[in-house]
C-alpha cells in the first residue's frame, strides 16, 4: 500500500492499530440470484496518527460505493435505537426547550426514526442522508430529506436556502466520513450563531478495552476519542463543551459542541474529566495501541476454539443478526458455514440475502424455532439484551445464546 496520510492533519501513518487483513464491504449483502459474481475485498488496516492519535482506515472504496442505492441499514428495524431516539429528543427539548421555533437539522438521518420524535413535538425539522433508498422511507413517513453527503458544499447550499441549524445532529456519522476536515467546516458554516451541534460516536476508548474490533470496517474511516474530536473542533472554530457517556454500540460518546465565540454554554467539568481519563488510559500513548492487535488476535482464536468443539461434538450454530460488525468478525475469523449454518434478521432488507464474504445466507427468526438449533450466536453483541428478551422462547428449544464479544461468553 502507498503510504496514508493522517485525514485530519495529513502526517504520514506509520503505526499499526490492527490488520485485519482483507474484507469486503461490510454492508454490501449478496442477493441470491448473484452467488456467482465477483466480489471484491479490500485491505482493513487500522493506523493511529502519532501527531493527533486519530484511529483510522484508508479509504479502499469511493464513499458513493458504500452508501449506495441498496444500502440495507434501517434503524427503524431496531427497538433499542428507537428508544434511544425518543430518550435524546426528550432530553434535548428539556435541557435547551427546543420548540417549535427552532429548526432541528439531522445528518445521516437515515430513515426519519429520530426527526419523528421531533415532529411529532411541532418542531421543524429536516434530514440530510446519502442514501436515497433510505430517504425514500423517511421521506414517505413526512420527514423532509435531501439526498446529499453533509460537508462544506451541503452546508453552503443549506445556509443559501435560508436554513441554519439551532440543533445539528449527528449521531453515528463522524466515523462514517472520509473527509472529517470537510465534515466540521460544514458543521461551523450551517450552526446559527447560538447553535447546539450534538454528535455521537462509539468511543474509542471502549473498543480498546474490550476487544471491540468488528467495529472496524470500511464505512468507518475513524475511531473517535474525546481528545482526537475536541483536537478537529477547535481547528474549525468549535468548542466542545459537555459530553455524555451513553451505553450504544458498547460505550459512546455524545458530545456537546458550539461556536468557540458563542460563550452562552459554559463548559462543563464532565469534559476536563474525560479527558484525563483517556491520557490516563494511554489515548496519546502509541504503546496502548500496540496491545490492542495482541488482544484482537487472541479474541478470534477463542471464538474459532468454542466453534470447532462445537462442531467436533456434534452441536449446531447459527447466529443472531446481519450487522456490518459481525461480517467483520466472521470475515476476520474466517467463518463460513462450515462452522455456522446460517443467520437470521429481522430486516427483510436483509433476508434472502447471503453475507458478504462468508456467503452464509440471512433467513427470518423464526428460522430458529424451525431448526432448533444448539447454540445462538449473537453477532450484534450491543443489543444482546433486546434480542435475548425478543427471542425467549430460544430457552424452550433447548437453544443457548453465546456472545463473541469481549469475550466468547455462553449467556442462556
Amino acid at each position: 500500500m502507498s503510504s496514508f496520510n493522517c485525514r485530519f492533519c495529513n502526517t504520514t501513518l506509520t503505526q499499526t492499530v490492527v490488520d485485519l487483513g482483507a474484507s469486503p464491504l461490510a454492508n454490501s449483502y449478496i442477493a441470491i440470484d448473484k452467488t456467482q459474481d465477483a466480489e471484491p475485498f479490500f485491505s482493513l488496516h487500522a493506523f493511529v496518527c502519532d501527531e493527533c492519535f486519530l484511529v483510522q482506515v484508508p479509504p479502499m472504496a469511493p464513499r458513493e460505493d458504500i452508501f449506495d442505492s441498496e444500502y440495507a441499514y434501517f434503524s427503524s428495524y431496531s427497538a433499542s435505537v428507537l428508544k434511544h431516539a425518543r430518550e435524546y429528543v426528550d432530553h434535548m427539548v428539556e435541557r435547551f426547550q427546543f420548540d417549535t421555533g427552532h429548526q432541528v437539522i439531522e445528518i445521516a438521518s437515515n430513515d426519519g426514526y429520530l426527526l419523528k420524535n421531533f415532529k411529532e413535538r411541532g418542531v421543524p425539522v429536516l434530514g440530510i442522508e446519502p442514501c436515497a433508498n433510505v430517504a425514500a422511507v423517511a421521506v414517505e413517513a413526512g420527514i423532509p430529506s435531501r439526498v446529499q453527503f453533509f460537508g462544506v458544499e451541503t452546508a453552503r447550499q443549506l445556509v443559501g436556502d435560508g436554513l441554519t441549524a439551532d440543533l445539528l445532529i449527528g449521531n453515528n456519522v463522524l466515523a462514517h466520513v472520509p473527509n472529517i476536515n470537510d465534515f466540521v467546516a460544514g458543521i461551523k458554516i450551517v450552526l446559527s450563531a447560538t447553535g447546539i451541534v450534538t454528535i455521537e460516536f462509539p468511543h474509542l476508548m471502549k473498543m480498546l478495552e474490550f476487544n471491540y474490533y468488528d467495529t472496524i470496517y470500511h464505512e468507518h474511516y475513524s475511531y473517535l476519542s474525546l481528545y482526537s474530536v475536541e483536537k478537529i473542533f477547535a481547528h474549525h472554530g468549535l468548542t466542545i463543551f459537555d459530553v455524555d457517556e451513553i451505553r450504544p454500540q458498547g460505550g459512546s460518546l455524545r458530545i456537546y459542541a458550539r461556536h468557540a465565540e458563542d460563550q452562552s454554554q459554559p463548559v462543563s467539568v464532565r469534559v476536563g474529566e474525560l479527558r484525563a481519563r483517556e491520557i490516563e488510559g494511554g489515548v496519546n500513548s502509541v504503546q496502548r495501541y500496540s496491545k490492542f492487535s495482541e488482544q484482537v488476535h487472541r479474541t478470534k482464536r477463542d471464538l474459532l476454539r468454542f466453534l470447532i468443539d462445537a462442531k467436533e461434538s456434534k452441536k449446531t450454530v447459527v447466529a443472531y443478526g446481519a450487522p456490518a460488525k459481525g461480517n467483520t468478525l466472521l470475515n476476520f475469523c474466517g467463518v463460513g458455514t462450515d462452522l455456522i449454518e446460517y443467520t437470521v434478521d429481522v430486516s427483510p432488507h436483509k433476508q434472502n440475502h447471503l453475507l458478504p464474504g462468508t456467503r452464509i445466507p440471512i433467513h427470518a427468526p423464526q428460522k430458529i424455532a424451525e431448526t432448533k438449533p444448539d447454540y445462538v450466536l449473537i453477532l450484534p453483541w450491543n443489543i444482546k439484551d433486546e434480542i435475548i428478551s425478543q427471542m425467549s422462547e430460544i430457552k424452550g428449544l433447548g437453544s443457548r445464546f453465546v456472545v463473541p464479544l469481549p469475550n466468547v461468553e455462553v449467556v442462556a
